[in-house]
């Protein structure tokens, strides 16, 4: 039997998908901050392949070049690929290079470029192989993708994350780990417009919870002041965005506070599509295919823009129990699947 584990190891999360003859079988996400330290990356590793077992074959994609443990995002590429072949030691490592498909791991110098930050693709490419056209939507804790399918195919313009962003095709704002504030420099309370206050009092997971829109499980990460993860406390971290205490209002203001934080952090997906759809990217019967922790809140896109949505694990054959977690970890069961499919 054909096993493969597919490995998406990020900036903030490592997640990782089992597929056993082309079948995810279970996923897994992770904490994972390389920089508060590269050990925390290799816990990361060891709790997940002891969570998931051994395999024939692993794929790997990744997004944490991008941390500020590494002076460069080539250097990021080279020093977690050579961490994870260190401590999985198998002889069937496979690195995710984009549309150059997958190298091995003596080609990773030269492919570090189109090694960084493809997770995206994989995912993409997945659907494209059963939907001629789409909007293709990863939400994840941190950023949003947005990729365009068309006539069967990944027709993305960008590449790395600067192109992407000036494409329309990548959102810096996640369920969790965004900034509540992004964009915003005001918000009404309490009957006017209220200065807010640039600091890290708190994130969209705590939006969320107030919200009581907050999947279950999709915040690992600590909170900003190391406090409770319940809706009151969110509340008294959001009241500090404000330079209020949860006192000084209702509960029901501070839930239409982070309604209106909500609806801004939409507004910069929405802003995204309006770009894609400006050059024509999207056909206007196209669906949204959603995924990530935060799909939930782009199948309610869909519905606004009267698009069909669909989910990431239509597209592929997960186990009953598995497939949710497989949509909270797209990269990763993408390039499992992909892996397989080289025979």
């Amino acid at each position: 039997m054909t096993s493969v584990i597919g490995w998406d190891i990020g900036g903030a999360h490592l997640k990782a998908a089992r597929a056993e003859q082309g079948r995810i079988v279970e996923a897994f996400h992770t904490p994972c901050t390389p920089h508060h330290g590269l050990a925390l990356l290799e816990q990361a590793i060891a709790l997940a392949s002891e969570r998931l077992g051994s395999a024939q074959r692993h794929g790997v994609t990744m997004t944490a070049e991008l941390s500020d443990a590494f002076e460069t995002r080539a250097r990021g590429v080279a020093t977690i690929a050579a961490i994870f072949k260190r401590q999985i030691k198998s002889e069937h490592i496979d690195f995710y290079a984009g549309e150059g498909g997958f190298v091995p791991y003596s080609a990773i110098g030269e492919h570090a470029g189109a090694i960084a930050s493809a997770n995206w693709r994989a995912s993409a490419e997945l659907v494209a192989r059963r939907l001629d056209a789409a909007l293709f939507i990863d939400m994840g804790s941190t950023t949003t993708d947005l990729v365009p399918i068309d006539g069967g195919a990944v027709t993305a313009l960008g590449g790395g994350d600067c192109e992407r962003l000036a494409n329309g095709e990548l959102a810096y704002c996640g369920l969790v780990r965004g900034d509540p504030l992004a964009g915003l420099t005001l918000a009404p309370i309490d009957g006017r417009w209220t200065p807010l206050v640039r600091e890290s009092f708190a994130s969209m997971a705590d939006v969320h919870r107030v919200l009581g829109d907050l999947p279950e499980g999709a915040d690992v990460m600590p909170t900003a002041d190391g406090r409770a993860k319940t809706a009151e406390a969110s509340i008294a971290r959001l009241a500090r965005l404000a330079g209020f205490d949860a006192a000084d209002a209702s509960v029901e203001q501070w839930r239409s506070f982070a309604a209106f934080l909500a609806r801004a952090q939409m507004r910069l997906i929405e802003d995204q599509i309006a770009l894609l759809q400006s050059r024509g990217a999207i056909a206007r019967e196209a669906p949204f295919v959603g995924a990530g922790v935060g799909r939930a809140l782009i199948e309610r896109s869909a519905r606004a823009e009267g698009r069909a949505y669909r989910d990431f694990c239509e597209f592929l054959d997960a186990a009953p129990n598995a497939a949710r977690a497989a949509s909270d970890c797209a990269p990763a069961a993408a390039v499992a699947l992909l892996v397989g499919a080289r025979g």
